[in-house]
């Protein structure tokens, strides 16, 4: 077995990890698949991202020319992470690029049809709608956007989360602002037509003084829920983690699971493997900057020692990722990252051995 070799006090670094970089282009800042959603069929692994243009500034800021849009991208691979296609299907631009503008769904979406993908993202991360498109054919074309509700909200900020229970029926986590308007807090809601209509079943946790944001959900059994979260409460944040037994009607934070640094933390990314444990991975935005990863063999209720699966990076501007488990029982971590404080940011993989 290969899980990890001791790096450091509490500490484990990845056994020969494989990192490979997914996207670069000169002039672009590749960034942020948390954003966007990840899925995969075996070895087949479909990632989204955002390219937006890079431009130099203060090393504290997204280096990006934030007057210019960030155009949706799909990383492709056939063979468990190792070689990419990037893709850019015009059926999954927004309004403001081109696309069709949003109307009302009014077919239910068959969450169980072969090739199903759905990605919900937000317009702004404070005020205004989400918009929702879904594939039926593994991501190559989109239907939509479609509208989705405010739930009573100023702002839905959604990045893809849900759990599908079955042919009309899903859970969706998302954020939602808070009562000044600001982000955010996670909230859990519920299709049972497959998207025509949806219900606010909870809002999870109190309402931060920071936010409390991007959640990412497991179903642990019948009627039990986890989700874990991005919290900002500057200088320090944290991944939080709420279990529900109720099917989602309620929820009872479990606290802490891991650091993530400073410039506002890193959003995790939680998912089940192979043999029923459970693995999370996300970004650390302090010094050594890292991508990193926790595994749990209890259904969440404990968490491992830390494993560094990348800490070269030269700045903080990194993470926000999204794994996958393939045949070989390998994982396969996606996130943003950079070799040089004013350079442009790429789009990375780490293959890495999660043991047994």
């Amino acid at each position: 077995m290969k899980l990890a070799a001791l790096f450091a006090a509490g500490s484990l670094i990845a056994a020969e990890p494989q990192h490979i970089k997914v996207y670069e282009e000169p002039g672009r800042f590749g960034g942020w698949p948390a954003n966007h959603g990840i899925w995969n069929w075996g070895d087949e692994i479909l990632v989204g991202f955002s390219a937006a243009w890079f431009q130099s500034k203060s090393p504290d800021r997204h280096q990006m020319d934030s007057s210019k849009p960030e155009e949706p991208r799909l990383a492709r691979s056939l063979n468990g992470g190792v070689n990419w296609t990037i893709e850019a299907p015009a059926s999954l631009l927004p309004p403001e690029q081109g696309g069709k503008q949003p109307e009302d769904l009014k077919r239910p979406m068959n969450f169980q049809t072969p090739g199903f993908v759905m990605t919900i993202r937000f317009t702004d991360i404070h005020k205004g709608p989400s918009r929702l498109w879904y594939s039926i054919d593994k991501g190559k074309t989109w239907l939509g956007p479609y509208n989705f509700p405010l739930f009573g909200a100023e702002g839905i900020a959604a990045r893809t989360d849900y759990i599908v229970n079955g042919k009309h029926d899903a859970l969706v986590f998302l954020t939602m602002s808070k009562s000044n308007g600001r982000e955010g807090r996670p909230v859990c809601v519920r299709t049972n037509d497959g998207g025509l209509t949806w219900k606010l079943i909870a809002r999870i946790g109190k309402e931060p003084p920071g936010f409390s944001i991007m959640p990412s959900s497991l179903r642990v059994g019948p009627g039990e829920l986890l989700t874990l979260v991005r919290v900002k409460n500057e200088p320090s944040n944290w991944v939080e983690q709420y279990r529900s037994i109720d099917d989602g009607l309620s929820w009872t934070s479990e606290g802490k699971i891991a650091n993530t640094g400073a410039f506002s933390g890193n959003p995790p990314h939680l998912i089940r493997l192979k043999d029923g444990r459970y693995c999370v991975t996300y970004g650390h935005r302090s010094k050594p900057f890292a991508i990193r990863a926790k595994i749990s063999r209890d259904q969440g209720k404990t968490w491992g020692e830390e494993i560094t699966l990348r800490d070269n990076a030269a700045a903080w501007d990194i993470g926000y990722p999204r794994s996958a488990q393939i045949g070989d029982g390998k994982v396969v971590t996606l996130y943003y990252y950079n070799d040089a404080p004013h350079r442009e940011r790429f789009l990375a993989a780490t293959i890495w051995d999660p043991g047994r």
